[in-house]
């Protein structure tokens, strides 16, 4: 049973002490009792207030989500907060939030809802393909944005994540998510309802909508945080606080350093507040104490105010920092996952068309647990990015070799169904070379060594390398190092434009489209990383931005070359082969009910080091094949490997569905190039 955790609040404290409760520890079943009581109790309250509040269909179908989704949200929240007095009244409190929102509701997203209470899953599609982008970095602003919507259509995107984009502090921001106002557009993107514009654009499309939402922490300059130094001691316990270095140095020992180079240490001083405040990230980003549940109630009404507006997607940022505990690292610690299942439940009965994706960049043994994958499956989040997916088919095309692909990707378990991975060959943040130690000595490999490998193979600093990245954030104490830089430049595509190697060009043009392939092939929902379509290499001139300060992953955040975007159009150019290929993609995903994210996705040894293999099944429509040669020859693998399509004569969906050819008893995968292979 989970240890209980006292005395978790620091602002009004003059220190913050954790200890396990002296008590017996609280059973399941008890919290279980507790939480299923404190719905009954609420229940007819929040009838009786939906009833007034709703027309009568709107009124049964919330009262049928109340018994749905209660005691999903109640019994984390009883873990949490159920030693308190006023938990049945915290409920009942939230509860009637839950029901003020949902007559808040517009009718078109009601309608939505709707549909999507019928394909609860439709976010897993076969026809799902992402886009992400800083919107002001894209198109100007949100205006902007919907202009350009045609062109994401011919890319085949159908979900569409814009960078974060409510109003920042101003100057150094952390790339808009030291947020000082959640219920208000960043005045330089636009307003609230160019926001609800873009949305409904999207949804007239069929196109849903992602925005990311901080939860770990706000700016400094938040209106909570300025109450807090003003005095205000409601707002003092939103944040974690401590008097002297006692128990921030405690905590030091444990807990990582996010950015060392740049923000090192996890404490500032506030002279406001004469106290220590807790700053993961950076010295201007407070950490919320989440242990306080007047933040978990603020937070909820955010979280609802944002859908409400015709946000899809909630991408909930840094969730694996959400709890701290003495003497642990303060990631992914049980209550994080219980924050996320409580918001999880209630915004369901509200808001049952949205769902949440998590930000949480986590071990493979972690990475799961945020669909809900525990000793007792609970629904939490139904989107997590697959950090693993891209680390390790980076690692393969470096080293020519995935077998440690194979490896590490067949621990990883099995998201539960109705969630799904995100996979990406890019996006807006560094790669962290998240090779672990077991899975690397599996083969005779030195975990340490690889991941120092990767570092310096990206950064172009070892003869053969075909990267033109950076190193980001590397710790000469530890040898770890991050690695920024744009899929293209990473691929090879600077280095061949630099010496002019036609030989080169192509191999690289062959790369960006293989880890693509493997992103859209693999299952779940795929992103593409805003300008990767059309091949854009590195922002060299990142360093001139005031807004990006040291930070040298701007280089890989560049503003859209729309001159380089027309050139999709002209035959024989780059940008027309990776545009078109990788529109294809979507097509060929389009007509490949296989690759619907209800069914698992496994790795596959083959007889060839070269070929990374994978098997993606569908209850109904069958089994999908992928085969991606990593190597720059043409490589085979024993035809034998079929029989994982049950199928004869398959064929490959890449290859405009012909027959899988077979030479002697092989499979043939060109140089860099995919088969998805599938019965015919």
């Amino acid at each position: 049973m989970p240890t209980r955790i006292v005395g978790l609040r620091a602002a009004n404290r003059e220190e913050c002490e954790l200890s396990a409760d002296p008590d017996p520890p609280v059973t399941e079943r008890a919290r279980r009792e507790q939480a299923t009581a404190a719905v009954a109790a609420a229940r007819a309250e929040i009838l009786q207030r939906a009833a007034a509040a709703l027309p009568t269909d709107e009124a049964d179908a919330l009262a049928a989500r109340l018994d749905r989704y209660g005691r999903d949200a109640a019994l984390p929240l009883a873990w949490l907060y159920g030693d308190r007095e006023d938990y049945q009244a915290l409920v009942a409190r939230l509860l009637r939030a839950v029901v003020d929102a949902a007559a808040a509701r517009p009718h078109e997203l009601r309608r939505l809802d709707r549909r999507r209470e019928i394909d609860p899953e439709w976010f897993l599609r076969e026809t799902m393909v992402g886009y992400v982008c800083y919107a002001d970095r894209f198109a100007g602003d949100l205006d902007g944005v919907r202009e350009r919507v045609g062109y994401l259509e011919e890319l085949g995107v159908r979900y569409l994540h814009l960078m974060p984009l409510l109003a920042a502090r101003d100057g150094e921001d952390d790339g808009g998510y030291a947020v000082v106002d959640f219920d208000r557009v960043d005045p330089r993107l636009g307003s609230n309802d160019d926001l609800e514009a873009l949305a409904g654009d999207l949804h007239e499309r069929d196109m849903a909508l992602c925005v990311d939402l901080v939860i770990n922490h706000t700016a400094a300059e938040h209106a909570w945080a300025e109450r807090a130094k003003a005095g205000d001691p409601y707002y003092q316990a939103f944040y974690l606080t401590f008097p002297d270095r006692t128990l921030p140095d405690a905590y030091e020992r444990t807990v990582p350093e996010t950015f060392p180079d740049t923000a090192p240490g996890n404490f500032t001083w506030s002279p406001e507040l004469s106290r220590w405040v807790w700053t993961t990230f950076y010295p201007f980003q407070w950490d919320l104490d989440h242990s306080n549940p007047e933040v978990f109630a603020a937070l909820l009404d955010v979280m609802l105010r944002t859908a409400n507006r015709g946000v899809d997607v909630l991408r909930l940022d840094a969730v694996r920092c959400l709890w701290k505990r003495l003497g642990t690292t303060c990631e992914n610690l049980p209550e994080a996952h219980w924050l996320l299942q409580a918001w999880r439940g209630l915004t369901r009965i509200a808001t049952p068309g949205v769902v949440f994706k998590a930000e949480a960049i986590v071990g493979p043994d972690q990475l799961v647990q945020y669909l809900g994958a525990h000793d007792q499956e609970q629904p939490e989040c139904e989107l997590a990015y697959h950090n693993q997916l891209m680390v390790m088919s980076w690692s393969a095309v470096a080293s020519r070799d995935a077998r440690l692909p194979t490896v590490a990707l067949d621990r990883l378990a099995d998201p539960p169904r109705g969630t799904g991975w995100v996979t990406y060959v890019r996006c807006h943040d560094d790669i962290g070379w998240a090779v672990d130690d077991a899975d690397a000595a599996t083969l005779g490999l030195s975990g340490f060594a690889h991941r120092r490998f990767l570092a310096e193979f990206y950064a172009g600093q070892i003869p053969g390398s075909f990267a033109r990245g950076a190193m980001y954030q590397d710790d000469p104490r530890t040898g770890d190092a991050r690695t920024s830089g744009m899929a293209a430049a990473l691929a090879g595509l600077t280095q061949a434009r630099e010496v002019g190697d036609p030989l080169l060009l192509d191999q690289a043009v062959r790369r960006l489209l293989l880890l693509h392939a493997i992103a859209y092939g693999w299952g779940g929902l795929p992103l593409l990383w805003m300008g990767d379509e059309i091949a854009m290499g590195n922002d060299d001139a990142w360093w001139q931005d005031p807004v990006a300060g040291d930070d040298n992953r701007w280089m890989h955040r560049p503003h859209m070359d729309w001159v380089a975007a027309q050139r999709r159009h002209r035959e024989g150019s780059v940008e027309h082969r990776v545009f078109s290929s990788i529109a294809g993609l979507a097509a060929a995903r389009r007509r490949t009910p296989e690759l619907h994210a209800i069914g698992p996705t496994r790795p596959v040894w083959t007889d060839n080091p070269k070929v990374l293999a994978w098997r993606r099944e569908h209850p109904r429509f069958g089994t999908l094949l992928g085969l991606a040669n990593v190597d720059d020859a043409d490589q085979s693998v024993d035809a034998g490997i079929l029989d994982v399509v049950r199928a004869w004569d398959p064929v490959d969906v890449l290859d405009d569905d012909r027959p899988v050819p077979v030479v002697d008893g092989r499979i043939p995968v060109p140089r860099l190039s995919a088969r998805w292979v599938v019965a015919p």
